[in-house]
């Protein structure tokens, strides 16, 4: 199947400008949301921690709850709603005093006093130590760091290293600017994200290498009419892939986003803005980059020789 004609030829390579000023624009936003809110928002899972989820019965506020539980020794706690439903959220601590199999009673009997009797359910309670989430986020950093450097050697193998550059700044360039994204949206990371982040990685480069190997084949056949040519036609003859692959894994992923419920919203949203982003550094970033690398190897060498 089709949707674009194989012959088609539009100069992507000569609007490789204009993406990475919107690459760059995109990052710097990121790291400027990054700084000034001192890094992500990591959740509980690599921050430590106690998380409640609660359903009340009657409408109420987040202001009315952190009220009810005042007198609890809850420190750094922050209510908010939780998915779509209006009487339904999420309460967290930094830390907690009370252990976590009295926890539950613990909040229950506070809310009850002030919503009544059955009101308020206690849905899920989970405590994670800060030694333990610090170790959590080590570990998550270097399955991300890993996953890099298998996929640099893999690349250089399977074609070659300028290759396998490429490629890597692409990915790096689609993960920084989903963390970003997350800053600037307020969003958490946990371990789903990790998982996220490592299919964000996974997608990104299988499109990426879809590209390579086609500029590899048109190399024996078009040798003599100099990358910048290969790249853009190698672009244009695999785009209807890339629309059909893109299109339909965005169709499953925004279905997860609009109907999946609280739980799995983040993970659906960072591989929505992983797939979108991924999809365009399969086009603007990861093959271009061969041009910016080719044209630096030339300045060297027209350097040394003079």
């Amino acid at each position: 199947m089709e949707l674009i004609k194989p012959d088609i030829n539009l100069d992507f390579v000569g609007k490789r400008r204009m993406a990475v000023i919107f690459s760059a624009a995109l990052i710097l936003i990121g790291l400027v949301s990054l700084i000034a809110k001192g890094g992500p928002n990591y959740g509980i899972d690599f921050a430590g921690g106690t998380l409640v989820q609660v359903k009340f019965v009657e409408a109420t506020t987040a202001k009315d709850i952190k009220v009810a539980l005042k007198d609890l020794d809850l420190r750094g706690l922050t209510v908010q709603q939780f998915g779509d439903e209006p009487n339904e959220y999420l309460l967290r601590a930094q830390e907690s005093s009370s252990k976590l199999e009295g926890l539950s009673q613990t909040i229950g009997g506070a809310l009850d006093a002030v919503y009544g009797a059955d009101q308020a359910e206690i849905r899920r309670v989970e405590m994670v130590g800060p030694q333990v989430g610090k170790d959590l986020r080590k570990k998550g950093l270097m399955a991300i760091f890993y996953a890099m450097i298998g996929i640099l050697i893999y690349v250089t193998w399977r074609f070659e290293f300028r290759f396998a550059v490429g490629a890597i700044l692409a990915l790096l360039h689609d993960v920084v600017i989903t963390l970003g994204i997350f800053s600037l949206s307020g969003k958490e990371i946990d371990l789903p994200i990790i998982a996220a982040f490592l299919a964000i990685i996974g997608y990104s480069l299988n499109d990426t290498i879809i590209v390579y190997d086609r500029i590899r084949e048109n190399q024996g056949k078009h040798a003599k009419q100099g990358l910048e040519f290969l790249i853009n036609r190698s672009i244009n003859e695999t785009l209807s892939r890339t629309i059909l692959t893109s299109g339909t894994t965005l169709m499953v992923v925004l279905a997860l986003f609009i109907f999946g419920g609280g739980v799995i919203h983040n993970f659906a949203f960072a591989l929505l803005v992983g797939v979108l982003i991924g999809t365009f550094s399969s086009i603007f970033v990861a093959s271009p980059l061969l041009i910016f690398w080719q044209n630096y190897r030339n300045r060297v060498k027209a350097k040394a020789s003079a």
